[in-house]
């Protein structure tokens, strides 16, 4: 049985849906890219005269703060998208 047409009003938008996965997506890799390449090496010297639990900062985030960030942007993710998903109605 074939779905009844949606109305104009009901449609999805993906015009407007897309540019703003990819922008979330793109923002989201940068901020994981600054954590775990530019904390943990670039930026190492100037956070090592920091200290979080006895250890330096930049070896604490190339040790233990990338991967705790990493996870809470892939939980951030998520809402994030349960929320685009909301307001352009898409299925996901």
């Amino acid at each position: 049985m074939a779905d009844a047409p949606e109305s104009p009003d009901q449609s999805p938008d993906r015009k407007g849906y897309w540019p703003e996965v990819i922008r979330l997506t793109l923002t989201l890799l940068a901020l994981w890219f600054l954590v775990s390449f530019g904390a943990g090496i670039l930026f190492r010297e100037f956070l090592d005269q920091f200290h979080i639990g006895g250890a330096p900062l930049g070896f604490w985030f190339a040790q233990n703060g990338s991967i705790y960030v990493f996870v809470a942007l892939i939980f951030y993710y998520c809402a994030a998208m349960n929320r685009l998903e909301k307001k352009y109605r898409i299925e996901g």
